[in-house]
């Protein structure tokens, strides 16, 4: 949770942190760049209409799903909205690049990333407690969608960071950095095989300020949800 001291303008609704892709996207975007926000953590129980989770999101969002962020009661759903709105709201933040064509190409891998990757989404769920290499191998062996998507995101990362320099995508941390850091949750979960630039870059998202923060609070749940663990059998 970020800024205890007063009284947040925004509220956050999130799922759990060690399994809640979606919700780690703007999560880790407000805490990157230091927007103050009151987390409303919804726990996942199971996904029916019954379940105490989708009762619970349904007081904010008529989506039933997370992240849903709240304004002063003005909820905005889907992580792209989220972005946008966001940056909206702190434009001398430069949560996206300033500069046109940049800001665009991020806009893009953006929106690459929200309506594709479906095989590397399904094959390797978000777990990020988890370490699973020879699941990993047995999945980069069997599925060569899960191939293609790795090799389409590292051609994405290494164009990007040929033109920004790096160490993120643009330059500086941005939303685009945000989006793809799930991205880099489940390459690190499955030992996924990636290339050197695409490796260095992971190290930078794994080790700035929103991701770091929100990987410890994911690794404390301690949590093990068996319909959120298709490779591991319940302890």
């Amino acid at each position: 949770m970020s800024d205890t001291s007063s009284s947040p303008r925004l509220q956050l609704v999130i799922g759990n942190k060690n399994y809640s892709s979606w919700s780690m996207r703007p999560w880790v975007l407000l805490t990157q760049f230091g927007i103050p926000f009151e987390e409303i953590m919804i726990r996942f129980d199971g996904f029916t209409p019954e379940s105490k989770f989708k009762q619970g999101i349904a007081t904010y969002t008529p989506t039933g799903r997370v992240p849903t962020l709240i304004d002063q009661g003005f909820a905005v759903w889907d992580t792209l909205a989220i972005a946008e709105y966001v940056a909206e709201l702190y434009p001398d933040l430069a949560l996206w690049p300033r500069q046109a064509h940049a800001r665009a190409r991020a806009r893009s891998l953006c929106a690459e990333m929200h309506s594709g990757f479906g095989n590397l989404r399904s094959h390797c769920p978000q777990n990020i407690e988890a370490h699973l290499p020879e699941v990993g191998q047995r999945i980069w062996a069997q599925h060569a969608g899960v191939q293609a998507d790795v090799a389409r995101i590292e051609t994405l990362w290494q164009d990007a960071l040929a033109a920004s320099g790096g160490p993120f995508l643009f330059g500086d941390f941005s939303i685009a950095d945000a989006y793809y850091a799930p991205v880099v949750g489940r390459l690190h979960t499955y030992a996924l095989p990636v290339n050197d630039t695409a490796a260095a870059y992971m190290a930078s998202v794994w080790a700035s300020k929103g991701v770091a923060a929100w990987v410890e609070q994911a690794l404390a749940e301690q949590e093990f949800l068996d319909f959120e663990e298709p490779y591991r059998q319940g302890r």
